[in-house]
C-alpha cells in the first residue's frame, strides 16, 4: 500500500525556489507511484495564491502548469469543515481536515504546528523525514 500524503504549501514553495533540497526531491517524485498525493479545493487555492505572490522565479503560467500537474497526479477530496479550530494556527486546520479524510500524512516544514494532529491519528513529517521513510520502506 502506497503512503498517502498532503503537501503543505511551504514545501511546494521551497521546492520551486531551489532544486537542491528535500522539498525538490519530493516534488520530483510526484508521478513515480511511490506515494499518493491528496488535494482539496482550498489547498489548491492556497497553492495558487501563495505561489503567485512572487516567492519563486516561476511565471504565473509556469505556476499554473505545476498546479495542473499536481492536480492530475492527485486524489481530490471534498472536505466539509465540521470542527475548528484545532491547531495552533487556525489557517492550517483545512490541511488537517484533508489529512483526516484521506488518512494521509502531512508533509510540512512546520511539524510543531501540527502537534495536535496526532489526536486524530495523523502524522506530520518534514520532507526529509518522509523521503527517509520512503527509502526504508522500499
Amino acid at each position: 500500500m502506497k503512503p498517502k500524503i498532503v503537501i503543505d504549501t511551504n514545501v511546494l514553495v521551497t521546492a520551486l525556489r531551489s532544486s537542491r533540497g528535500a522539498s525538490f526531491r519530493l516534488l520530483s517524485l510526484v508521478g513515480s507511484d511511490r506515494f499518493e498525493i491528496h488535494l482539496s479545493t482550498p489547498l489548491v487555492a492556497e497553492y495558487e495564491a501563495v505561489l503567485k505572490r512572487g516567492l519563486t522565479p516561476l511565471s504565473d503560467a509556469q505556476i499554473d502548469d505545476v498546479i495542473d500537474f499536481l492536480c492530475a497526479r492527485s486524489i481530490r477530496h471534498k472536505v466539509f469543515y465540521l470542527w475548528r479550530p484545532v491547531l495552533k494556527d487556525a489557517d492550517d486546520d483545512f490541511l488537517l481536515e484533508l489529512a483526516v479524510k484521506a488518512n494521509a500524512t502531512i508533509v510540512t516544514w512546520n511539524v510543531p504546528d501540527f502537534g495536535r494532529a496526532a489526536a486524530f491519528g495523523i502524522a506530520a513529517m518534514t520532507p526529509r523525514e518522509f523521503l527517509s521513510f520512503l527509502e526504508k520502506s522500499s
